[in-house]
Parts: structure tokens; sequence; C-alpha cells
């Protein structure tokens, strides 16, 4: 079981941005922010629920390849909305709503690129 999981970007304000829009359809909110003064290092900023942080960015130098996050959402309509938002936030289409039956039977996702090339993915796994 995963506590959290953290990324570098290459433009925290950007990727700041987008996440803040993008992941709100989910009910993921920004919970934290570091600044470089606070940690002694870098700036970070933690997104979550509920108060808990377990998806945190931060500009610890130019990123060293991408990654491929999917967040859960709560029912296709929220997938859809997450879809929209990220691509208003200046995310790139990587995958319009819609089911995945090769990976199970209910698998609804959308995927988008982030400002940095991440695959970042909002997906259902119920029934219609």
């Amino acid at each position: 079981m995963l506590d959290h999981l953290g990324v570098t970007v290459a433009d925290f304000a950007r990727s700041r941005a987008f996440y803040k829009k993008a992941l709100a359809p989910l009910s993921i909110t920004l919970i934290k922010e570091l600044s470089a003064a606070d940690t002694g290092a870098q700036a970070h900023t933690g997104y979550g629920i509920d108060g808990k942080p377990f998806f945190w960015i931060g500009d610890a130098g130019p990123p060293r390849g991408t990654v491929h996050i999917a967040f859960a959402a709560p029912n296709r309509d929220a997938v859809k909305a997450f879809y929209r938002a990220a691509l208003a936030a200046g995310g790139k289409d990587n995958g319009a709503p819609g089911p995945r039956p090769y990976y199970h039977a209910n698998y609804f996702g959308a995927f988008v690129f982030d400002p940095d090339g991440n695959n970042i993915e909002a997906v259902c796994h119920r029934p219609e």
C-alpha cells in the first residue's frame, strides 16, 4: 500500500496550477505547501483528500523521465469532469473518457499529459 507519491516538475507554478484545477473534480485538493525555506532545499505542494496529502509535486530540478499516475474517481461523471478540467488547465489529450474493456469489463478512464508529459489518468472501476 502506498502512503504518498512525489514527482519532480519543470515549472513549479505551472504544474501547481494544472493539478489544482485538474484534480478538483476528483475531490483532490491542495492541502500543504512547503517553500524551499521550509525544507532547506526545494518547494513542494501536496494534494489529497480529508487533510491527508498523498500526491506531491516538487521543484527538485529537471524531471528525469515521465510517469503514469492513475487517480481513482468515484464515478464515470467524475472521470469526464477530470478530463475537461485537465484540458482546460493546459493538459493535452492522451485518451478521451471511455470504457477500456481490455483492462476489465467496468474499466472507465481518461488520460491527459500534464505540462511535463506525465500520463495522468482518472479511472472508475464501477459499472455504469
